[in-house]
């Protein structure tokens, strides 16, 4: 087996685990609607730990 084929099993073993719907979704949009998506994303992510602060402090 020769190194390229080596280095496609590998990339193939990873692709069978990608959803790739999720990446043509993203794609449809445009750079600027992908960075709201991933803005939008950062505030939830904030508010999730933000809540799991206030959760922590209240069951010590």
């Amino acid at each position: 087996m020769s190194e390229k084929d080596s280095i496609q099993e590998i990339i193939n073993l990873y692709k069978k685990d990608i959803d790739r719907t999720l990446i043509r979704e993203n794609l449809k949009l445009t750079p600027t609607e992908r960075i709201r998506k991933l803005e939008e994303l950062q505030l939830v992510a904030e508010e999730v730990k933000r809540a799991g602060k206030k959760w922590m402090q209240s069951h010590k």
